[in-house]
């Protein structure tokens, strides 16, 4: 009987000191079984100054090549089941931004939007790809709607979902924390990230308590790297006096629920875009791709379409 009790225990022992290691694991396979399925594999792309880890799919002769930007603290691992849609007909890139992800963080690096869209047009360029539909979420829509503005050669299309970048007419929870002094993306303990992350999405996939733990042990470790990222691409310069240069057929989309960036926020987008199709969905919060990934391939295969056609003309 003793000697079960202290197997027990060892075993709830190793547990508990194997508890974010086993979530760590889990994470990574289980993105790397996905990508797998997918048929994304993973290729660094050196560019000046780094290296991006960068996901690739499709035929290389494709016709299109979608270029995929994940928000402020994320990776590219949140487009996979977005991606699944489209890795068979198009040609997909999903880059970790600089200082996310595999990509790694530099304190030295500027991190700031302009600084991440002109690491994409070198990632662009060492695939040789002249024109690229964009789509980005968060921070991710803020650096294409850049690209879209900055660089309309090199845009077909542009896709943003929740994006970053503008000042909402109403404020979020995320701006009202701000204001307060706090920022949710800086964790220090799990219940903060539990806090955050309830904010990130209305209807979130489900994800076990161990991955959760391992994310939540992520953010702590990084807690200063995100400062940094933050403070550059937070105080870049707001799309506002840009907008009417994007001159791509652009496709805007947005959760009601989003507690990040408010919904207000597409009236601004939508005054300033002259090719602007905007929809709203209830329900769904900051990360619609992941939330419903099927439904968002589905809305933005249909934009493809239409923007080929006018692309035609």
């Amino acid at each position: 009987m003793l000697v079960i009790v202290a197997l027990l225990a060892l075993g709830l022992f190793w547990c508990y000191r194997t508890y974010p290691r086993i979530g760590h694991w889990l994470y990574d396979a289980s993105s790397a079984l996905e990508a797998r399925l997918y048929q994304l594999k993973k290729h660094p792309v050196a560019i000046d100054g780094m290296t991006l880890a960068t996901y690739m799919g499709g035929p290389s002769d494709a016709g299109q090549t979608l270029l995929l930007l994940h928000g402020y603290s994320a990776d590219k691992s949140i487009w996979l089941r977005f991606a699944r849609h489209f890795s068979n007909d198009c040609r997909v890139l999903i880059p970790d931004l600089g200082g996310h992800g595999a990509t790694g963080f530099d304190a030295s690096q500027d991190y700031s939007i302009p600084a991440q869209g002109r690491r994409l047009l070198q990632l662009l360029d060492a695939c040789q790809v002249a024109r690229v539909h964009l789509v980005g979420n968060s921070m991710g829509g803020y650096v294409a709607a850049w690209l879209a503005a900055t660089c309309p050669e090199r845009v077909a299309s542009l896709a943003l979902f929740d994006p970053a970048g503008v000042s909402a007419p109403e404020p979020s929870d995320l701006e009202r924390l701000l204001a307060a002094g706090r920022n949710p993306f800086l964790i220090d303990t799990r219940a903060d990230f539990d806090a955050f992350y309830g904010m990130t999405m209305a209807d979130p996939p489900w994800v076990p308590q161990v991955v959760l733990a391992a994310i939540a042990e992520r953010y702590q470790r990084r807690r200063l790297q995100l400062e940094k990222i933050f403070d550059d691409f937070h105080g870049s310069a707001p799309m506002e006096p840009l907008l009417g240069s994007i001159q791509a057929p652009t496709l805007l989309l947005w959760g009601r629920e989003d507690r990040l960036l408010h919904a207000s926020s597409a009236l601004v987008w939508a005054r300033g875009i002259p090719q602007l199709q905007v929809e709203i969905w209830q329900g769904i919060g900051h990360m619609p791709m992941v939330e419903r990934p099927t439904r968002s391939a589905q809305l933005y295969r249909q934009f493809l379409q239409q923007a080929a056609l006018r692309n035609s003309h």
